[in-house]
């Protein structure tokens, strides 16, 4: 195993643990809650710069792997700056409306984490993050003039939104059965899922040094073997040379320009935060759901996450689909869902949410046909995705070709 500054790299042999299934699914473990749009990919356009870099002993990309899956950092707090550059358009606000599916009727709540931590994937959002231990965590999304809370203490759940003054409650076990597949927040969520998804196809290499965060660190590499047809360009991750905490996680896409995802730390204390931090009483006047009310009728429905109810046909059939079936391998893999979700008669995609934005979400693809028969193609920097008139949903980081020929093999 070479040094860092080095072109050896390692490949799926040699990192312990990673099994082939979970490899193949991790790619997609981001939920895809606007799709054809967007990836729920959370990022931001380099704001943090690297101070220095630091004189550190050499370490070879597997001891750095090694050190980042024996890193078990307990206690700590910090500010992580998120946002991303997918070059999508402005969407007015809709994004909101189309990640959410909360807050109507009365059945759902603007606290809650399904639908609030989704915004993180889109915009520039700064978040405080602390921690003390597996039962005591607390994430804190600050809005103008406004502050979004989830916070785990013990076996309680909390998720609060001061500015519409609503409360989420549920369980440490209710939601982590609800959501497993969140939006990461953090470079340590960004990595883990990363390094689940190394094989063959992929170099991984230690590239010199940084300080982030006032924190020494170890530059982690991680491209593609062979680049043509994906979109992804490299990965980079500042791992804490003492701790071997993931302090910072850039994408850049192949096409260049600005990162699409650089989450990072801008500060990181690892005291043990004081005990109130994760203390919570529900405000007066606050309005309280609780997650076991939530979405009764729509366990009846599909008999699968409630919130499928509120998202529309094709949402419910990707509820009901079972997870997506992958076409092709590595870098170039193609996730294809089965919304069973017809089109309308003049092409439009399969309808979305409340308020049916199917016309306007055409209105920023690009309609095509082939074997698969006719559907409608929307780009990103990133992710493309393919949704079809009979409901069929093609989408991965790979270019637009790549996607077409994916859907026309349909293997």
């Amino acid at each position: 195993m070479a040094p860092y500054g080095s072109d050896d790299s390692i490949g799926a042999e040699e990192v312990d643990g990673r099994h082939a299934g979970r490899r193949r699914a991790a790619r997609y473990a981001v939920p895809v809650a606007v799709v054809g749009v967007a990836a729920a990919t959370i990022g931001l356009v380099p704001a943090i710069a690297d101070s220095g870099s630091p004189d550190l002993p050499k370490i070879t990309a597997q001891q750095l792997i090694e050190k980042i899956a024996r890193s078990d950092v307990q206690q700590m707090s910090g500010t992580v700056k998120i946002s991303t550059d997918l070059g999508l358009p402005d969407l007015g606000g809709l994004e909101k409306g189309l990640t959410a599916g909360a807050d109507k009727g009365g059945e759902g709540s603007s606290a809650d984490p399904h639908a609030k931590l989704t915004e993180l994937a889109f915009g520039t959002h700064t978040v405080r993050v602390a921690a003390d231990g597996p039962d005591r965590q607390k994430i804190s999304l600050i809005e103008d003039a406004a502050e979004y809370s989830l916070i785990r203490n013990g076996k309680d759940v909390w998720g609060y939104d001061s500015r519409s003054n609503e409360v989420f409650h549920g369980t440490a076990e209710d939601s982590g059965r609800r959501h497993e597949n969140e939006v990461p927040a953090t470079p340590k969520d960004f990595a883990d899922q990363l390094l689940k998804s190394v094989d063959d196809t992929t170099s991984v290499t230690v590239d010199g040094t940084a300080q982030v965060a006032g924190r020494d660190a170890y530059r982690l590499v991680v491209k593609p073997k062979r680049a043509s047809g994906t979109t992804v360009g490299a990965i980079s991750i500042a791992v804490d040379a003492r701790t071997g905490l993931p302090l910072k996680f850039t994408l850049t896409p192949a096409s260049g320009g600005a990162a699409v995802v650089d989450v990072g730390f801008t500060r990181i204390s690892f005291a043990r935060p004081a005990a109130s931090t994760f203390d919570f009483t529900p405000p007066k006047g606050a309005r309280v759901t609780e997650e076991k009310d939530l979405g009764k009728d729509a366990g009846k429905e599909l008999g699968e996450d409630a919130h499928a109810r509120d998202l529309g046909p094709a949402e419910k059939g990707l509820a009901k689909s079972g997870g997506p079936r992958i076409l092709g391998e590595g870098w170039n893999a193609v996730a294809v869902f089965d919304t069973g979700a017809s089109g309308t008669k003049d092409g439009t995609p399969p309808a979305f949410g409340h308020g049916d934005p199917s016309g306007f979400l055409s209105s920023l693809g690009d309609r095509v046909s082939g074997a698969f028969g006719k559907g409608t193609v929307f780009s990103t920097r990133l992710i493309n995705a393919l949704m079809t008139d009979d409901g069929k949903v093609y989408v991965g980081a790979v270019t637009k070709d790549a996607l077409m020929k994916a859907a026309n093999s349909g293997q």
